[in-house]
């Protein structure tokens, strides 16, 4: 004897109800009376529609498709900042910054976020202004780049951002401080 039980499940009651079959009645006959799981379950109506099309204006569309500031909200807020400006001084916080007078070579590296300064070198500081043959050769430069590249390291500052000015190259006695910092150790981002 087999007992089978079937519940068919509707919200907020479930009914469930056991029907006792015996072997013969399980075993597949020629009769027109069979069982079957789908009549166990409740029927569900399952109809396929097209969805609504909604209905838009002609104003709704152009206000949604319109995202740039037109120029009247562009001269109101001048000074808006654009994502990399904002960020750039946390991601390279440590920027370079070198001046060639046409009598000395100064140098310093200054944290953007506080403006202060971690280290400075300059070729009219007493020490080099006695021992350097010329203040503003490839050898002074040399010398400025290893003084800026230990002085970093001292304040436990090891990678620098340089931000060549507008028709600035790099080349001449820039890139020879700059590759004088990069040979003491220092990595430029």
């Amino acid at each position: 004897m087999v007992t089978i039980i079937s519940c068919s499940a509707s919200p907020p009651l479930s009914v469930c109800g056991s029907l006792s079959l015996s072997s013969s009645e399980l075993l597949p006959t020629r009769s027109t009376q069979q069982l079957s799981w789908v009549s166990s379950f409740p029927p569900i109506n399952i109809s396929i529609a097209d969805p609504p099309t909604p209905t838009l204006s002609r104003n709704s569309v152009v206000r949604a498709a319109w995202t740039r500031r037109s120029r009247g909200e562009a001269a109101k807020k001048p000074n808006r900042k654009s994502w990399k400006q904002k960020t750039d001084m946390y991601m390279r916080p440590f920027l370079l910054n070198v001046f060639f007078s046409k009598k000395f070579i100064h140098a310093k590296v200054m944290h953007r976020g506080t403006s202060k300064v971690i280290s400075v070198a300059t070729t009219n500081a007493k020490d080099l202004r006695s021992n350097l043959p010329s203040l503003t050769d490839h050898n002074a430069c040399r010398v400025i780049g290893r003084l800026i590249a230990e002085r970093s390291k001292e304040a436990d500052v090891y990678a620098l951002s340089y931000e060549a000015r507008k028709g600035e190259r790099i080349e001449g006695k820039l890139g020879i401080v700059l590759d004088t910092i990069k040979e003491n150790g220092i990595m430029f981002v």
